[in-house]
């Protein structure tokens, strides 16, 4: 495993990180928990040392979890979590359907203290504002709050989390200029590059570490299929529409060079395209086997993407993989 230096920071992050909203819902199929355990552990095991969770995510599983697998590992590991969302309201959720978010400094407060209860620490890594409009990034009354739990230390530093989709770019642009978050985190991959594009030279400019998310777009970057699968009922991938997908697939189809007597899977090109950009501290695969996790750990030992193939890739993506105005493409949210 290999490391970046998360800037304006002392925290220096596994270039692969652990997500836990595979292992904290059944967004994306059922893990059994002895597995879940076993999978946070080998991930510690083979050097990734950042950890991406959510109060939300499962209902404060996430972050129990977490603690129960890797507490003993409190010291030696990196903890992102969010807050913004009520699940504390005792209203039943329907499906994925979005949840109402309160950034009040009464209830900021009050989920910093569940969040610690929860993740048996006494600090937080990275506190990120979960899938924040630009009201909420807009309130002094917000970052006055989170500069006081820093001066507490109660966090040792707050980031925005972009989403529940693509997009977001005014969002993130304040996050950065505005607020001068520490971490930015943002969906980016080879089938899905706007806004994250234009971050680019804002992060570099504000000196802000981008942290990428499902960089294989809803697996279609992994080689596994070349079809549209059915998922089960439930699946967060479910959602998203056969169209989308055969369109995604298509695109899929003119990369697959980037696996072919490389060095590399496509899943971890898929990876590796993502830490081909500087400001990108670290990604965020979906992780829901042994068979992954060790896949994408790897990803960092494998060959850089050479030149032609980035050239390559911009030429795609400029010409829209060269194929029929495509559908709009809507990623998943975390």
């Amino acid at each position: 495993m290999k490391y970046r230096h998360l800037p304006r920071t002392e925290l220096d992050l596994s270039e692969v990180g652990f997500g836990l909203w595979t292992v904290a819902t059944t967004w994306w199929g059922r893990i059994e928990e002895s597995e879940k355990q076993r999978l946070l552990q080998t991930a510690f095991e083979l050097g990734i040392n950042f950890y991406d969770t959510a109060d939300t995510y499962g209902e404060g599983y996430g972050e129990e979890i977490l603690a129960k697998s890797l507490g003993h590992e409190r010291h030696n590991i990196v903890i992102a979590t969010k807050f913004g969302y009520d699940f504390y309201d005792n209203i039943e959720r329907v499906g994925h359907k979005e949840r109402t978010q309160k950034f009040e400094p009464d209830f900021i407060r009050f989920a910093c203290e569940q969040s610690l209860r929860r993740l048996k620490t006494d600090y937080i890594d990275i506190y990120q504002l979960h899938n924040p409009r630009i009201d909420a990034i807009e309130s002094d009354e917000v970052f006055d709050t989170l500069d006081t739990l820093v001066k507490e230390g109660k966090i040792r530093y707050y980031g925005s989390a972009l989403g529940p989709d693509i997009g977001w770019f005014e969002e993130g642009e304040a996050s950065m200029r505005d607020r001068r978050v520490s971490s930015l985190q943002i969906i980016y991959s080879i089938l899905e590059q706007d806004p994250a594009r234009r971050f680019f030279p804002i992060a570099g400019e504000e000196n802000v570490g981008l942290i990428s998310r499902v960089p294989h777009a809803s697996e279609v970057l992994t080689g596994r299929f070349s079809q549209p699968p059915t998922f089960a009922p439930g699946d967060h991938r479910a959602h998203r529409r056969h169209e989308w997908l055969t369109q995604a697939l298509k695109k899929a189809e003119q990369v697959t060079f980037l696996a072919e007597e490389t060095g590399r899977t496509m899943a971890q090109a898929a990876i590796k395209f993502c830490l081909a950009k500087e400001a990108i501290v670290s990604v965020l695969p979906n992780i829901t086997s042994m068979e992954e996790l060790e896949e994408y750990a790897s990803a960092p030992d494998t060959p850089d993407l050479m030149i032609e193939e980035n050239e390559q890739l911009d030429d795609l993506w400029e010409n829209a993989f060269y194929l029929e105005e495509a559908s709009p493409a809507a990623s998943e949210a975390s």
